[in-house]
């Protein structure tokens, strides 16, 4: 602990001196927003379709539709373990079978999120949309009248909120699965920092920084606009 403790001058030291971004790595700008961009626009891609077949999916498995309860289980089962998968074992997995290209990082990220926010909204329905559910079954409504006019309409600021979360967070594990997918702002800090090109990666990683804070703004806005 100690010994940790004492190498964070030197590891300070080290950053200012290899990480700040010189006149090569300015020059990279558009070729790693390029990059910053695909990365970004993957984690969205994955995010909104995992999203659509998740709240579909966890119409299936919440109590609340009383669709049947052994159903109901084993969807919750199969929502645990592609959740409890990590990304970047899904992407080792994955790369067995498709290689090292985005099709690739595209699934891993898919199968966790998919999997979370199965279960996110499996409980968010079943918080939020119970008495309304069973307000409309007593007059008669069907399964799909039920969905939009009870299901949607309570829990659609929980969903959003989730939402948000996955693509901040894909945002982040992107950058993972990227380096041994070998596509997107990952493989492009890798092959930088493999190459003792610091002062490239650095500028990468500043970006990434205020990508994150930046999405993470944007995010609570529209958290504080439809709550």
């Amino acid at each position: 602990m100690s010994e940790g403790l004492a190498s964070f001058p030197g590891a300070l030291s080290w950053i200012s001196k290899n990480l700040i971004p010189d006149e090569q790595a300015i020059g990279r700008i558009p070729k790693i927003l390029s990059m910053l961009l695909e990365t970004t626009l993957l984690s969205v891609a994955v995010t909104v379709i995992a999203a659509i077949c998740a709240f579909m999916f966890s119409l299936l498995g919440t109590r609340t539709t009383k669709i049947n309860p052994v159903i109901g289980k084993t969807v919750r089962i199969v929502a645990a373990f592609f959740r409890n998968v990590p990304d970047v074992v899904w992407a080792m997995i994955l790369m067995f079978s498709f290689g090292q290209n985005i099709l690739t990082g595209f699934l891993a990220l898919f199968f966790t999120t998919f999997g979370l926010l199965t279960r996110a909204f499996i409980e968010t329905i079943d918080e939020v949309s119970a008495y309304c559910v069973e307000a409309l079954n007593a007059t008669g409504a069907k399964f799909i009248q039920c969905v939009f006019q009870g299901i949607i309409p309570s829990s659609l600021t929980g969903i959003v909120s989730w939402v948000l979360y996955m693509i901040e967070t894909n945002i982040r594990s992107s950058t993972l699965i990227g380096m041994l997918t070998s596509t997107g702002i990952g493989y492009l800090f890798d092959m930088y920092y493999k190459g003792l090109q610091f002062p490239s990666a650095g500028l990468i990683v500043l970006f990434m920084v205020i990508l994150v804070i930046a999405i993470e703004g944007i995010s609570n806005k529209i958290r504080r606009v439809i709550m």
